[in-house]
């Protein structure tokens, strides 16, 4: 099939794009950067956007860039950018891992990191990785700019907190102290499906303890979110797999399964115990390991 009739507008500056968003969003326009979730949509008439605002051609967009300890990823900012570390050390790591869970290699030449974001689908790596980390989010209108934390940003199912005259210009992760340890594991049915659970956690070990251990779930519920319960019973333990089995209990615990006519809210809670323990065991001894 083909899209419905739309007009086409295709900017050069980010204030050309937020004065033609502003404009036109109050009748169903819509920002095209890499469009994997919105042209098929719009090519079996699900979406019928009247504008499509094509961000595409604006060069600052493309942006990675290092500044005050954090990370800061452009609006068209490819998947594929991570492929390679974009920053040293952990955070740079852990991105290049993450990376080769989404989907397929022609997808992630042409989506974006920001794009994941503003679709905001429970099984997207990237929300998972801005929830954990506690990634800031840049939205810009005509009327100034705003930033948002990622823990107020996803408000459900492809549902945030950006207005619709707002444009998502940059996120910005925090960089991860240089010990920092990490692990992420997801469970899809086959490579390149939607995960039905994932799990990233991070750590630092301080005298054989952890210590500011974040863990993030992704898939199980409707938007990606720490799981504090699990955090504090990690906090000052030494790692090993009583304490890991038992963090994973209070994750499977703690977590609002979704159900639908493929998995049961029960099996996805079961999931989600698993992914987190190979998670947190990848972070002590695997690939999330300090260099």
């Amino acid at each position: 099939m083909k899209p419905a009739p739309f007009q086409y507008h295709a900017p050069k500056t980010v204030d050309e794009a937020v004065t033609v968003l502003a404009e036109v969003a109050p009748v169903d326009g819509r920002v095209l950067a890499g469009g994997q979730s919105l042209v098929p949509t719009m090519a079996f008439r699900l979406a019928r956007p009247a504008h499509l605002v094509d961000i595409n051609g604006i060069v600052e967009l493309e942006r990675i860039a290092i500044s005050d300890g954090r990370l800061a990823i452009g609006a068209c900012v490819r998947h594929a950018a991570f492929y390679s570390p974009v920053a040293d050390g952990p955070l740079g790591r852990l991105l290049s891992s993450v990376v080769r869970h989404i989907a397929h290699h022609p997808i992630r030449t042409r989506g974006t990191f920001c794009g994941s974001l503003v679709h905001a689908d429970p099984a997207s790596e990237w929300c998972l990785v801005a929830a954990t980390l506690g990634a800031e989010m840049v939205a810009q209108s005509r009327h100034g700019r705003r930033v948002i934390a990622a823990a107020d940003f996803f408000a459900g199912i492809m549902t945030t907190e950006l207005r619709e005259d707002e444009l998502l210009v940059e996120v910005r992760l925090p960089l991860l102290p240089p010990d920092t340890r990490f692990g992420f594991y997801e469970f899809s049915r086959r490579a390149g499906d939607f995960a039905i659970a994932m799990a990233l956690a991070t750590y630092r070990l301080e005298d054989g303890r952890m210590v500011e251990p974040r863990l993030g779930i992704g898939g199980a519920e409707p938007k990606p979110r720490r799981i504090t319960q699990a955090e504090r019973m990690l906090e000052g333990q030494k790692p090993g797999p009583e304490v890991f089995a038992a963090a994973a209990s209070a994750a499977a615990q703690a977590v609002e399964a979704m159900e639908d006519s493929n998995y049961s809210a029960d099996y996805r809670r079961d999931l989600v115990k698993t992914v987190t323990q190979r998670a947190l065991d990848q972070a002590d001894g695997g690939t999330g390991s300090p260099e």
